[in-house]
């Protein structure tokens, strides 16, 4: 019989903490009614709200729709366990002067847009 697989759930404070951590996620969405995964650095704001820096055209579209979206991140500790966190909500876009991050400054110079997306639904598991 091989290893058991578990999982504990995260506090929203932990979710919180691996976010803040975090410079890149997934933004998890459809694309033509088929699931799509797409790179964009991403900067815990206020305890409240994600900021991402995104130059893929379906995240912005999905920001100015505003869809809902999911940004996702995962992690390995030094122990081998495993993480992941998974946040959801409204995506909406911001203007490079309502937010003050320097975190994700250098994609916005190289081009990209910023999004906001409030941390409507936060979980997180942590596995053994």
């Amino acid at each position: 019989m091989g290893p058991s697989l578990s999982s504990e759930p995260l506090t929203r404070e932990d979710c919180l903490a691996l976010l803040d951590r975090a410079d890149l996620a997934r933004v998890v969405l459809s694309v033509r009614c088929l699931p799509a995964a797409l790179p964009a650095r991403i900067a815990l704001c206020e305890d409240d709200h994600l900021v991402l820096a995104s130059r893929e055209s379906a995240v912005i579209l999905a920001a100015r729709r505003g869809d809902v979206i999911s940004v996702q991140i995962d992690g390995l500790e030094d122990d081998g366990t495993t993480w992941s966190v998974m946040v959801s909500g409204i995506a909406s876009t911001v203007s490079p002067g309502e937010v003050q991050t320097q975190r994700i400054q250098d994609s916005v110079d190289r081009g990209a847009s910023l999004l906001a997306l409030p941390l409507s639904v936060v979980i997180g598991q942590r596995g053994h």
